[in-house]
This record gives C-alpha cells, sequence and structure tokens, in this order.
C-alpha cells in the first residue's frame, strides 16, 4: 500500500470514529449521499441518524442506531457509523486483504484506528479478508471492542463500523452479526457484490 493510500485511509477511518446518541433515531432507512453516487442504507431494525454525522462535498460520515420503537429483543442498542470516501479512493482496496492487515498492525495503522490516536491503546483481535471486504475485530482502551469492515462502494472507499451504544455494550457476535448485516444491505442498496463473511 502506497503511502498517499495509507494517509487516505487513516483520514477515513479516523473520520469513522465519531459517536452518536444511538438510543432511538428517526424511520429513515436509506438515503443518497455524495450527489447520489453512494447510498447509504441501514439494517433491519436500524435507522439513519438525520441530524448526526458528516457530509461533505465529496466525502460523508453517516450515523444509524436502533429505530425508535424498534424491540430490543430484535435490535440491540448499537451505534454503526459509515463513511464514504472520495471518488476513485476504493484503489486501496487493490492491495488486498494481507496489504490491509499488515498495514493495522502497525504503530500507524494501529494510532488511524485508535479513538485518542494513540496506537498503544489498540489491539486488532482479528483481520480477515474477502474478495470484497475486510473485517476486523478491535479493541481499543478508550471504547471497549467493536467490528470495521472496509470495502468499495461504486468505487469509494467505505468503512462500517459497529460498537455498543453507550451504557450498553453488546456481545461480539452481535457486532459481528449486525456488521455483516450492514455490509449486505448497503451492497444491497449499491447493488454491489455482497461482502463474505469469514
Amino acid at each position: 500500500m502506497t503511502n498517499p493510500w495509507r494517509a487516505a485511509l487513516a483520514v477515513l477511518v479516523a473520520l469513522a470514529l465519531a459517536g452518536c446518541d444511538a438510543a432511538g433515531v428517526g424511520r429513515i432507512r436509506s438515503i443518497d449521499i455524495l450527489d447520489g453516487a453512494v447510498t447509504a442504507a441501514a439494517p433491519s431494525g436500524y435507522c439513519i441518524s438525520p441530524g448526526a454525522g458528516m457530509r461533505g462535498t465529496d466525502a460523508a460520515v453517516i450515523l444509524m442506531g436502533r429505530c425508535s420503537g424498534s424491540p430490543s429483543a430484535t435490535a440491540a442498542p448499537a451505534v454503526i457509523t459509515l463513511s464514504v470516501g472520495p471518488a476513485g479512493s476504493a484503489g486501496v482496496m487493490a492491495d488486498g486483504g494481507a496489504s490491509l492487515a499488515a498495514f493495522f498492525q502497525t504503530e500507524e495503522g494501529r494510532g488511524a484506528l485508535s479513538r485518542a490516536g494513540k496506537a498503544e491503546d489498540v489491539r486488532v483481535l482479528s483481520a480477515v479478508g474477502s474478495d470484497d471486504a475486510f473485517v476486523m475485530h478491535v479493541a481499543d482502551s478508550a471504547v471497549g471492542e467493536y467490528w470495521r469492515a472496509i470495502r468499495g462502494l461504486r468505487g469509494r472507499l467505505a468503512t462500517i463500523s459497529v460498537s455498543g451504544a453507550e451504557g450498553a455494550p453488546i456481545t461480539s457476535g452481535q457486532g459481528k452479526a449486525l456488521l455483516e448485516a450492514t455490509l449486505a444491505a448497503l451492497a444491497a442498496a449499491n447493488r454491489v457484490a455482497a461482502a463474505v463473511a469469514p
């Protein structure tokens, strides 16, 4: 992975670490972003938070939480963050899963994953790549464990992270399942190949 791509990936991952209150957001399940270049879509039981996140001219961060009125038995109070980078940024995926796994084991890569920007705060518990996505299970001393996936969406680099809401942690199994459901929802909304779960 070349240094410019590393820098772009680090910035996008850092943007995705923004937090939100996922206590129950509206009923928006999907929305076109970046002038229709990408469709952000939430998995079943979750909705897009209309007043949170960030939307620029060529990049966006979308936050999702449990839909208002969703029964807790079917939708854990999780936070889902989708970050979408500039046109052409999905080229970082060309180097494959092995290169991404190596990058995120470096001090620079772990620093990009850290909420506080400190590599020593982060452990990558697992990292698995498929043809369509790169999936990580991460432990951050500041926020606990969470799941993250990186994939291309219509030529743009997208990162998806799933973590428990403040005061309501989710299990590792819940986080992984929700990440897989989010990847499937995004693939269907953008008519791209669904990522294969590791």
